[in-house]
């Protein structure tokens, strides 16, 4: 065995939970070394948050994550939470700002959080091998990567490989495969925090719709969310489209409020009165895109008549339907435009205060390539920071 080959840690994957672990384990005087097949690190970092990187919420708790085992995050959670990652944002005088429910994003860059990261790992003499894939993994005496620069061995292994969202910047089933090749169980995978598309009917009819947003409560089943939706081209997008993604199976009606917070049969009684006139186009579209308005026309959702001749039963029916308008999407657009993978190592094959393997003792898996998975707005970062600490602590 080569000793300048051989370390206490490896981890594969350089994104955020993996630069968190090699950082926390190196500041242990452990000797590190960070395996990543893509020419930088952080690259999902970089592109989280349309560049700004939403990396934390000021409101972190298990009640924004979905897995297995809803207590497992709390462990990790519980040993480097937001507040910890803030410090040191602040440590290294990273501005930031605070958007709406407490999602907290870069003032400037992601960059500066990948250099960040970087930073503290070169302070901890965390050694890097970039633009290296990993061929085969094996376990004996000590773990020992088989890779395209030569053979590299460790006490610990560390897999931080992230899940299948992102293909085009080398996201890939990587980690799974290492799962179940030491006999761990992987539940279902399947894109999360994405966006939905429309059957060809549903298409045909609402088409014209590309680009209109609007406020609304989306539900599915029992779960709800209230925040923007987006018309696309193809289907629905927009934060609360994207939130219910991670809930909905396939053949689910979901179901939209449009204005949640806007009394709708109070403000058609008032029209009724004050513009009998009025055609209830012309009214909806004080409240409501013109283009939505001719669309639910168009398509016989809604009828147009003067105010006047709307009886309130007529008032409540257009209530209803403004209330909870019902769609099925076809599908998702799939790992391409996933922001997350839900699913992933099964929580009960891994120690929730460390991330290691029940079964092979110095083997752990962190991030999202574990069934934790957090809602739109920086808790997966979140859950990717504290599963790295906690690991990294362990190691």
């Amino acid at each position: 065995m080569e000793n300048n080959r051989h370390y206490d840690v490896i981890i594969v994957g350089a994104g955020a939970s993996g630069l968190m672990c090699a950082r926390e384990a190196g500041q242990r005087g452990r000797r590190v070394l960070v395996i990543d097949h893509a020419d930088k690190a952080g690259k999902k970092i970089l592109i989280s948050g349309g560049g700004r990187c939403n990396f934390t919420n000021s409101e972190v708790s298990a009640a924004h994550y979905l897995s297995g085992n809803q207590h497992f995050c709390k462990s990790a959670l519980a040993q480097f939470d937001q507040h910890k990652f803030i410090a040191m944002m602040k440590a290294y005088k990273i501005k930031f700002h605070e958007r709406n429910l407490g999602r907290q994003f870069c003032d400037d860059s992601a960059k500066q959080i990948v250099a960040m990261l970087r930073e503290e790992c070169e302070k901890n003499n965390v050694e890097f091998k970039l633009n290296t894939k990993v061929l085969e993994v094996s376990h004996a005496e000590f773990f020992s990567l088989k890779t395209n620069d030569g053979v590299f061995t460790s006490e610990s292994l560390v897999i931080a490989t992230g899940g299948l969202s992102y293909p085009e910047i080398g996201a890939s089933g990587f980690g799974y495969k290492i799962a179940r090749q030491f006999n761990l169980a992987v539940t279902e995978t399947v894109p999360a925090l994405v966006p939905f598309v429309f059957d060809n009917e549903d298409l045909a009819r609402y088409k014209t719709l590309s680009g209109i947003s609007c406020e609304a409560m989306v539900r599915c089943g029992k779960v709800s969310f209230e925040e923007e939706i987006l018309f696309t081209h193809r289907g629905l997008s927009g934060p609360a489209i994207l939130q219910i993604s991670s809930y909905w199976k396939p053949g689910q009606a979901i179901h939209i409020h449009l204005l949640p917070q806007f009394n709708w049969t109070e403000f058609l009684r008032i029209k009724r009165i004050e513009n009998p006139k009025q055609e209830l186009k012309t009214v909806l579209s004080e409240k409501l895109a013109k283009r939505l308005v001719t669309c639910f026309i168009d398509a016989e959702k809604i009828k147009n008549i003067p105010m006047s001749r709307m009886n309130d039963k007529e008032i409540f029916d257009l209530v209803d339907f403004l209330t909870d308008f019902v769609m099925t999407p076809h599908d998702t657009e799939g790992y391409n435009k996933a922001e997350i993978t839900l699913g992933g190592v099964d929580t009960n094959e891994l120690s929730s205060k460390t991330l290691e393997s029940r079964k092979i003792s110095g083997l752990y898996f962190i991030g999202e390539v574990v069934d934790v998975t957090g809602q739109l707005g920086g808790y997966n970062l979140q859950w990717a920071w504290s599963s790295g600490v906690a690991a990294g602590r362990a190691v």
